[in-house]
């Protein structure tokens, strides 16, 4: 069979038609059905309701080295919330703050702090002239729009499937000086689901920057979020820190990680680790914002996940939930569109989502489409800097929320889209 490309005109015009029929047919149900962000879905979250029970008396409160948690203290988390996010983030727990519940949160807070204060004695960096900063793409919208916010210029990189196009980073590190950090989202990206190679990851860390005070913002908040069980199956990922230290530059690197979808993404524990030097700095800047973050969350965390090895298996039965739905992705896409031409998807080992390539000129058609249609889906764009997609092909698909049988249905919808707006695209 023909891919649509290769059709004649009146084939092709018939087989719009015919789409077009398919397509009100959809409308006509009313749909109101979500693929527009990577939530965990309601039986993820009851896997963590026993959380709430591990803090009940006046007696589950104190800390293993005698802090009384409901009061002040401590404003760099517990000895134990520390030990626990340390393995998260693959550190020592002496180079762990441990924080509230948005990872997002912790990341704007060192992002600002190099704004108003500089890095390790570097100018502020809001007191500079211009500061702009590499953006693997595509990307995470939330990342961009912090950056975007304090008129960061934002230059796109393209990711590969063995992470950023790194001849593209190290020219732009290396050529200018107020180029001043990356967004990294190292393992089962955000949102192709690719993990950074060891060379990516060596690169980054002994790569040359014009800049001095050049981070690395390791946002690694997948580090666990593993689809298979068998660790063959599973992606592993080279430590920035360990490669930075080796390379001489062990400041550059922050590196983030939360909760948010391991336990409740309402009401998680967040961390930065980074290098000694920087640690000590961020807690002087911090002890002046906060006497502390809610040390009672992170008891219960510490309780009911305990270490790396309930940490892991915690994270079997999140995998036990998702796998089923990125196979039915898969299955939805290869079924509806091998026949078509002109589309590619990602098929990842863990993360939050499937990185969906339409025909070029396409995206934002198939997004309007859906929409209309009664699926919600990212906006078009979005994973983009700016929001601006050069070839308006990336879509990013979020399965996890919607019940089975719900995305099974938005799958459908989804794919009678991408066949209408590539159909009309060619016939202009």
């Amino acid at each position: 069979m023909p891919t649509y490309a290769e059709m004649g005109p009146g084939e092709l015009a018939a087989l719009k038609k015919e789409l077009e029929r398919a397509y009100e047919e959809i409308k006509a149900r009313g749909l109101a059905l979500n693929m527009a962000r990577g939530k965990p879905a309601q039986a993820q979250l009851d896997l963590s309701m026993p959380l709430l029970k591990a803090v009940t008396s006046a007696e589950d409160c104190t800390s293993a080295d005698g802090t009384d948690c409901r009061n002040y203290g401590v404003g760099f988390g517990l000895p134990e919330a520390k030990k626990l996010m340390a393995a998260m983030l693959d550190d020592e727990p002496d180079n762990v703050i441990v924080m509230g519940n948005s990872s997002l949160n912790a990341m704007h807070d060192a992002l600002m702090r190099c704004w108003t204060f500089g890095t390790l004695g570097s100018m502020p960096w809001g007191k500079l002239d211009a500061v702009k900063w590499i953006c693997p793409s595509p990307g995470y919208d939330r990342h961009f729009a912090m950056t975007e916010e304090l008129g960061i210029e934002m230059i796109p990189v393209p990711m590969t499937d063995e992470g950023p196009d790194m001849d593209e980073v190290e020219r732009i590190a290396a050529s200018d000086a107020s180029v001043k950090g990356i967004w990294c989202v190292p393992k089962y990206s955000n949102p192709d689901g690719v993990t950074y190679s060891d060379e990516v990851v060596r690169r980054l860390a002994a790569m040359e920057c014009a800049a001095e005070d050049f981070r690395i913002f390791w946002d690694n908040a997948y580090c666990a979020h593993h689809l298979f069980d068998d660790e063959a199956e599973q992606d592993r990922l080279l430590d920035i820190a360990s490669a930075c230290r080796e390379a001489g530059t062990e400041d550059r690197p922050f590196k983030f990680a939360s909760t948010s979808k391991v336990t409740f993404p309402g009401a998680g524990i967040s961390a930065l680790a980074a290098s000694p030097a920087n640690v000590a700095e961020a807690k002087r800047r911090m002890a002046v914002q906060t006497v502390g973050h809610d040390k009672l969350n992170q008891l219960r965390h510490v309780r009911f996940l305990r270490d790396a090895e309930g940490l892991a298996a915690h994270m079997r039965k999140h995998a036990a939930i998702l796998r089923p739905k990125f196979d039915l992705v898969s299955r939805k896409l290869e079924e509806g569109l091998s026949d078509v031409g002109g589309c590619l998807w990602s098929k990842p080992r863990g993360g939050y989502f499937v990185s969906f390539f339409a025909p070029q000129g396409c995206a934002r058609r198939i997004v309007e489409l859906a929409k209309e249609a009664g699926v919600e889906m990212t906006g078009a764009g979005a994973t983009y800097p700016y929001g601006k997609d050069p070839r308006d092909a990336n879509i990013r698909i979020a399965p996890t929320l919607p019940p089975l049988e719900e995305l099974d249905e938005a799958l459908d919808v989804f794919v009678t889209c991408v066949k209408l707006a590539y159909a009309e695209k060619l016939l202009g």
